[in-house]
C-alpha cells in the first residue's frame, strides 16, 4: 500500500471484490433476459462501468476481449467528449458505430450514467453482438453502407423517456424486430442492475464518489502490469505473416514489431497491407483490443483489467490500413483478420519468451456462421453460431478442443440451434488426427453438419449461410517443432463451397462445416508414451497417426503401447 492510500488493503481488497460482483450480476441479468441465442448461449457480449471520468474499472469475469478492449479506449472518448452536467438520471446512449467502439455495426453499445447524490459518479456500458443489424449480411460487402443500420451516439432513453422514434427506426431496419429490440432491453436492464448495486455500495460505505478508490486500483493494477511486463527482455521482435484471403481474393500481409523498452510496449504495424475492399478491414480499437489480449494474458493472466492494465501497452498502426480502416471501409468480419492479432504477437515474443505463449489456434479467427431465410410460413427467420476450434499446444499444456480462441464465446447447442431455426443438426463431433503433434498435442477441431430439411416443414428457399472464417488454405502452425493442426473445411452436399460470401441452399442440402485443430508444441518424439496411449484410447489419435508422428507403436487389440517397438522406433526416427 502507497503512502498516499486512503483505503487499508483488507478494506480495498473487499470493495474491489464486490465491484466485480456487481459487474458480474449485470452479466448474469443478460443470461435471463436476452432474446438471441448469441447471447444466452453462445455468450457473445460484454458488460464492464467506468469512473466519473470514463476510465474503465471493471468488466465482466466472462467478457469477449475484442469488445471489452475496444470499449475501454471508446467508451472513455464518448464519456470525455461530453460535458458531464449535460448528463441527467435516466439517461441511456444508443450507439453502434464500428470506429467509435467494437469495429463492426453488429456490436451495439448502450451507455448510461450512474447518479448518486445528484452527481454522476460513474458510467456503465453494455455491448451485444446482435446477430442481426440488417444490411447484406456478407463478407464480400464492398462498403460499411451495405452491412446494415449504422447509429450514432443518441439517446434511446432521454431523462427516463423512451425514445420512441429511436427504437422504430431500429425495428424498421432489421429482419427480426421482436429478437432485437428485446435483446436492446436486455441492455438496458444489465446497465439498470449495474447501476442500482453501485448506488448500494457507495451508501453502504459512505463514499460520496468512486473517483478515489478508481485512482487505488488503476494505480495499482498499472504497477503489477509494468512488472509482468519487465520480465521480458528489451528490445524489437519483429513477425511478418500472411491471413489468406478469403474465396479468391489475394493474401493479406501483416507485419507488426513488439518494441520492449523496461516496462512499455508498442506494437507497430508498419509496413501492414492497406485496407481491402471487403470485409475484414479492422477499425484500430479491435486490433488493440487483440494486441492487448496477447501481452496480458502471456505475462499476468490473473491481473484485473482496467484502466491501469492497459497504460503501458501503446500501438501504431497507419491509418487506412487492414488494421486501422478508414471509413467507410466494410468491417463486418473484422475478426478474420483481428483475431489472428494475438497470435502474431505470440509469434514475434517466441524467441523472448517461450513459456507464456501458445502454438496457433483452430479457433482463430472465430468460425463463425450467420443463417437466415423464411419458414414454411412465410415468417423471417435468422441466427448465428459462434464454432470453436482446437487450441493451440503450450510449453506445459495440450491444447484443449473446441476453444474459441483468442476470441471468448461458448457453443451454441444443438437444441437451441433447432428450437430458433428450421436447421436440423446432423451430426456434431471431434475430428480425430487434427490436433497438432507435439510434446504438447494441438487441441482437436470439429466436425458439425446441418442439414436444411425438406417437406411440408421446410423454409422457402434459398437458405443464406454468411461464413466467416478461415485456416481453409493455412493451418495453425505449431511452435519449436510442433505441427501444424488440420485445416479447416466448408462442403455443400459434399462438395467444396466458397466462403468468401453468400452461399444459398435448398431444402434438402447438408452443409458440413470442419473447424481447423490447433497446432503442437515441441517435438511430437518427446511426447510421453502414455499420454499417446490415452489419445488413442478416446480417438484424439488414431493408431496409424501414433506410430506414424510419435513413433508409438499401439497394439490394436490392447490398446496398450509396445515399449520395446517404441523405443526402437523412435531410435530409427530420430537418427534418420
Amino acid at each position: 500500500m502507497t503512502s498516499t492510500s486512503k483505503f487499508d488493503p483488507i478494506t480495498l481488497e473487499i470493495l474491489w471484490r464486490r465491484l466485480i460482483s456487481i459487474v458480474d450480476e449485470a452479466d448474469a441479468s443478460v443470461a435471463r433476459t436476452a432474446f438471441s441465442s448469441l447471447l444466452r448461449d453462445a455468450h457473445d457480449y460484454t458488460c464492464m462501468f467506468t469512473d466519473s471520468r470514463g476510465r474503465e474499472l471493471v468488466q465482466g469475469t466472462f467478457c469477449t476481449p475484442g469488445q471489452a478492449g475496444a470499449m475501454a479506449l471508446g467508451v472513455k472518448r464518448i464519456i470525455r467528449g461530453t460535458p458531464l452536467e449535460t448528463y441527467s438520471p435516466g439517461d441511456v446512449i444508443v450507439v453502434n458505430d464500428p470506429w467509435l467502439l467494437a469495429g463492426h455495426l453488429n456490436d451495439v453499445c448502450v451507455l448510461s450514467p450512474i447518479f448518486y447524490k445528484e452527481k454522476p459518479v460513474a458510467f456503465t456500458a453494455c455491448v451485444f453482438h446482435h446477430s442481426d443489424i440488417g444490411g447484406r449480411v456478407s463478407s464480400d460487402n464492398r462498403e460499411v453502407y451495405e452491412e446494415g443500420l449504422f447509429i450514432p451516439p443518441v439517446k434511446l432513453y432521454d431523462a427516463g423517456i423512451l425514445n420512441e422514434s429511436v427504437l422504430e427506426i431500429i425495428r424498421w431496419n432489421v429482419r427480426t424486430p421482436e429478437e432485437v429490440t428485446g435483446d436492446l432491453r436486455s441492455q438496458v436492464a444489465a446497465n439498470h442492475v449495474c447501476a442500482q448495486k453501485i448506488i448500494e455500495m457507495l451508501s453502504d460505505e459512505g463514499l460520496s464518489t468512486l473517483d478515489d478508490l478508481a485512482d487505488e486500483i488503476i494505480a495499482r493494477t498499472e504497477q503489477s502490469m509494468r512488472s509482468a511486463i519487465q520480465s521480458i527482455p528489451n528490445g524489437s521482435y519483429p513477425f511478418e505473416g500472411v491471413i489468406e484471403g478469403s474465396g479468391k481474393r489475394d493474401d493479406i500481409e501483416i507485419k507488426l514489431t513488439v518494441n520492449v523498452a523496461d516496462s512499455d510496449i508498442l506494437v507497430d504495424f508498419t509496413g501492414t497491407a492497406p485496407q481491402v475492399d471487403w470485409g475484414v478491414n479492422v477499425v484500430y480499437n479491435f486490433t488493440y483490443a487483440y494486441v492487448f489480449m496477447a501481452i496480458k494474458s502471456a505475462f499476468d493472466p490473473e491481473l484485473p483489467i482496467n484502466e491501469g492494465a492497459i497504460r503501458p501497452v501503446k500501438m501504431a498502426a497507419p491509418e487506412g490500413s487492414v488494421v486501422n480502416c478508414s471509413f467507410p471501409a466494410a468491417v463486418a468480419a473484422r475478426m478474420q483478420v483481428g483475431h489472428f492479432m494475438t497470435e502474431m504477437v505470440f509469434r514475434a515474443l517466441s524467441a523472448a519468451t517461450p513459456d507464456h505463449i501458445i502454438a496457433g489456434s483452430g479457433g482463430t479467427p472465430a468460425q463463425t456462421n450467420i443463417f437466415y431465410g423464411k419458414r414454411s410460413n412465410g415468417k423471417p427467420w435468422h441466427t448465428m453460431i459462434i464454432r470453436g476450434g482446437g487450441l493451440g499446444a503450450g510449453k506445459n499444456q495440450d491444447g484443449h478442443h473446441c476453444a474459441i480462441f483468442p476470441a471468448n464465446g461458448a457453443n451454441t447447442p444443438v437444441e437451441i440451434l433447432e428450437s430458433d431455426t428450421p436447421l436440423l443438426v446432423e451430426s456434431r463431433e471431434l475430428l480425430c488426427d487434427s490436433g497438432g503433434a507435439g510434446n504438447h498435442r494441438g487441441g482437436l477441431g470439429r466436425r458439425m453438419q446441418i442439414r436444411v430439411p425438406d417437406g411440408e416443414t421446410a423454409p422457402i428457399p434459398p437458405v443464406a449461410i454468411a461464413v466467416q472464417a478461415g485456416r481453409f488454405q493455412y493451418p495453425p502452425k505449431g511452435f519449436f517443432e510442433g505441427r501444424s493442426g488440420a485445416k479447416a473445411g466448408f462442403l455443400i452436399n459434399g462438395n467444396p463451397g466458397d466462403p468468401g460470401g453468400l452461399t444459398f441452399t435448398n431444402p434438402g442440402d447438408v452443409i458440413t462445416f470442419d473447424s481447423a485443430g490447433g497446432g503442437g508444441f515441441g517435438a511430437p518424439l518427446e511426447r510421453d508414451i502414455a499420454a499417446v496411449e490415452k489419445d488413442v484410447k478416446y480417438e484424439y489419435v488414431s493408431i496409424a497417426q501414433a506410430e506414424k508422428t510419435y513413433g508409438v507403436v499401439i497394439d490394436s487389440k490392447s490398446g496398450g503401447a509396445d515399449i520395446a517397438a517404441t523405443n526402437a522406433l523412435r531410435m530409427k526416427m530420430r537418427n534418420l
